[in-house]
């Protein structure tokens, strides 16, 4: 099988390797697990610079093909764009004729326009797996909403499967809840109750950016000290917001309840999760919020605002506790909670429902994805 790949994730060249966001590549390794051939459509890197979260292929018959950069943020922008869509389509064009499976990553630019190509192969097998948040209510950008509404129509998009994340009812036949993973099988441990009358501790694991609201997770744990209730912040992450969060830190004299780990390896992220009480992730919007499924494979409560599919995951409030993104608002919940629900059964409703979304079962689906036979276990 030729796999062709159509994705914005920039790829560098390395000693004959290929390399990329590891996220996105260690997935694709997989998919590259059943193919005979991989071509990937994407954007070159400035400067062929390999990061350190990036990582390689693995598979040995692969080929990239790049397509030039660009963006619709501006009249200056746009102009170009315009300019090199006709290219940039024509190649995605070439590629989807030679390829025996077509699959396309979204939302993205590259994404769009491979949704415009697609349509010209309606007989081939496709498949489009949706990395943001496919809410139908939610605020995107239109050119999300175009690729939602290009892969929604099964005229215009026919023999696709699009893997979206959360079970979104009435959707159109093609789209599929998709889960994805971290933890293998052999990584499940089994339930263990926490005390929680003591010290509560609560783990932060991802970029320091406006859009995570780190700022926002810190003072939920420094109102929670201030109204009596031990409590324990293990941030986890690195991020344009890090001078600025830990001055406030020093400033609030915070240094004994936060503590900020920066960057860590997945490891130490790991054990933090099996001791702690609470996962918290306050974003403004999500694809996959792989922190919460991370937090809850290790019986972790997440505390979450309800964005993207979350409040699914959450089993709106049996797995989870939901909080509105206004601080007051947000202690007052998760203190609701705290004092009235059993928190032991949370905590176990969650580990068994992430605990079945494992690697193993990932690596099964994307195997039926590609063969044709994929059909929704959520």
């Amino acid at each position: 099988m030729k796999l062709a790949i159509f994705t914005l994730v920039q790829h560098s060249n390395k000693g004959g390797k290929y390399y990329g966001y590891a996220p996105y590549v260690n997935e694709m390794n997989v998919w590259g697990t059943y193919a005979d051939d991989i071509v990937v459509v994407g954007i070159n890197k400035p400067n062929n610079e390999v990061d350190a979260i990036d990582t390689a292929y693995t598979q040995k018959n692969i080929r990239f093909v790049p397509v030039p950069n660009f963006n619709i943020l501006g009249g200056v922008a746009i102009l170009k764009t315009l300019i090199k869509f006709p290219y940039i389509f024509f190649k995605c064009v070439r590629v989807m004729r030679k390829a025996d499976h077509i699959h396309i990553r979204c939302p993205s630019n590259v994404g769009l326009i491979a949704c415009f190509a697609q349509v010209l192969f309606p007989s081939k097998q496709k498949s489009t797996k949706y990395a943001g948040n496919w809410d139908p209510d939610s605020n995107q950008p239109w050119t999300y909403r175009l690729q939602q509404t290009i892969l929604r129509n099964t005229f215009l998009t026919r023999n696709m499967k699009v893997l979206v994340y959360g079970d979104w009812p009435g959707e159109t036949s093609n789209v599929y809840p998709f889960i994805s993973a971290t933890y293998k099988d052999e990584e499940r441990v089994p339930f263990s109750p926490k005390n929680y009358t003591e010290e509560l501790v609560f783990v932060f694991a991802g970029m320091l950016v406006p859009g995570k609201r780190p700022l926002l997770t810190i003072q939920f744990i420094e109102q929670l000290n201030q109204q009596g209730i031990p409590a324990r912040l293990e941030l986890f992450g690195d991020g344009p917001l890090r001078s600025e969060l830990e001055m406030y830190i020093a400033q609030q004299k915070l240094e004994t309840c936060i503590i900020m780990h920066g960057n860590q390896d997945k490891t130490v992220v790991k054990a933090a999760l099996q001791t702690a009480h609470f996962n918290m992730l306050l974003s403004k919007s999500e694809g996959w919020p792989k922190a919460v499924a991370e937090g809850m494979f290790f019986g972790c409560i997440p505390v979450s605002t309800a964005v993207s599919c979350v409040h699914w995951m959450m089993g709106y409030g049996e797995r989870g506790i939901l909080v509105e993104p206004h601080l007051e608002t947000a202690v007052a919940e998760f203190i609701k909670v705290l004092n009235s629900e059993n928190l032991d059964r949370m905590a176990q409703q969650a580990m068994d429902w992430s605990q079945a979304y494992t690697f193993d079962r990932l690596e099964e689906d994307i195997q039926k994805v590609l063969e044709g036979t994929f059909e929704s276990r959520v």
